[in-house]
């Protein structure tokens, strides 16, 4: 086996090539475009470079076929808000080979340890924990967009190299036109009918304003709730609307208010890999004048609540019932969309499990974030917030 840096246009081809192989009788997978995994490698798209780097490889058997590839990374930010400073793979891709897959891993581990690294997550993202987070082990359907797929050989590649279950993530599934159950419909009119909150839906004429207090919002709702929060930045962000922009619906996107001070958020999107499925990764003219035929005809018909939060000293109020009431009669009002996703929950968050179940949301699927220890002999402990 040959494994090699992906250092030009001809390894960066051939890195976006080994999914399409991968998955190439796979009826559920989905091609991310090009364009999106290639800004994550990007210093001038990802501002995860501004302090840390990231390498990629792809493998090829005797026969020069490409039969795997992997990228490494560390943001410090992030790397040294551990017990041992830890850094990520992810975009792992391979045949089911477990010799192939620890070359992968073997490469990967060796390059962080090289970096000062101690131990390495995975399969994570090159940035936040948004999208491409998690290895698929329960629920094996078509990805929404943002969200990583995987075949079912995948999960004993990872463990037997080592890697153990850091945590697990949940992600929920909800009927659009099913109706909230009738007391929280009324604590959630109530609570959004008070005279000194108002709620808000996303405008990009009002961009900025937005954005800062969704970031306002997420760090201070995350640093009360995580112990190894890393505070997200402007710029991180904006980077994810902009990128967004075309499948950005300013109405699925709420900001919940307190006398004028942001208090609570929710952010969905369409769930574009809907329409995304039909080209295969690419984005060139034909394929942007199909995707916009595509998005007109409206055949997208599932969302997906990426993320939202609430201010602690609010967690009581109901406001969070009321922005998912703002929410689901935005839905209504387009007919086509049937289902909507609620993002991954760590089993580590047991309260918002519990909002999920008590909105009636069914498990949909299970994603787990592995951690492997360089020493192996050092003691190994799954994730847990501050309340554990």
């Amino acid at each position: 086996m040959l494994i090699q840096e992906v250092s030009d246009k001809k390894t960066i081809k051939e890195f976006l090539k080994v999914p399409r192989i991968i998955y190439k009788n796979d009826e559920n997978w989905i091609c991310p475009l090009d364009m999106e995994i290639e800004k994550i490698f990007n210093p001038q798209k990802n501002t995860s470079f501004k302090q840390g780097d990231a390498v990629r490889w792809i493998l090829k058997d005797e026969s020069g076929k490409l039969i795997g590839r992997i990228a490494a990374f560390y943001d410090k930010r992030k790397s040294f808000n551990n017990s041992q400073p830890t850094g990520g793979i992810g975009f792992f891709e391979c045949i089911n080979d477990k010799e192939a897959a620890n070359e992968l891993f073997n490469k990967a581990r060796q390059w962080l340890k090289e970096k000062g690294m101690e131990a390495m997550d995975g399969p994570i993202n090159f940035g936040e924990n948004f999208f491409y987070w998690g290895l698929l082990v329960e629920g094996f359907t078509p990805p929404v967009y943002g969200m990583p797929y995987n075949l079912p050989y995948y999960k004993d590649l990872f463990e037997s190299y080592g890697f153990k279950n850091y945590y697990e993530e949940y992600s929920y599934l909800r009927p659009t036109d099913k109706p909230y159950p009738e007391r929280m419909i009324k604590w959630a009119e109530f609570v959004a009918n008070k005279p000194d909150y108002s709620y808000q839906s996303f405008k990009f004429k009002k961009k900025e304003k937005y954005i800062n207090d969704i970031v306002t919002l997420y760090n201070i709702i995350w640093s009360e709730f995580l112990k190894t929060y890393t505070p997200l930045k402007y710029d991180d962000v904006e980077l994810i609307i902009n990128d967004a922009k075309d499948i950005i619906d300013e109405d699925f996107i709420w900001l919940a208010y307190h006398k004028d001070n942001p208090i609570a958020f929710l952010m969905a999107i369409p769930d574009a890999n809907q329409i995304l499925k039909y080209v295969n990764g690419h984005l060139n003219l034909c394929s942007v004048i199909k995707l916009l035929y595509l998005k007109n005809r409206k055949i997208i018909t599932n969302s997906r609540v990426a993320i939202f939060g609430v201010v602690e000293a609010y967690q009581r109020s109901g406001v969070l019932a009321a922005l998912f009431l703002q929410y689901q009669k935005a839905i209504l009002r387009k007919p086509n969309y049937k289902t909507f996703e609620l993002a991954w929950v760590g089993d580590y968050n047991p309260k918002m499990l519990k909002v999920y179940q008590q909105i009636q949301a069914e498990k949909h699927k299970t994603h787990i974030t592995y951690r492997y220890l360089f020493d192996r002999n050092a003691k190994f402990e799954r994730f847990s917030n501050k309340e554990s």
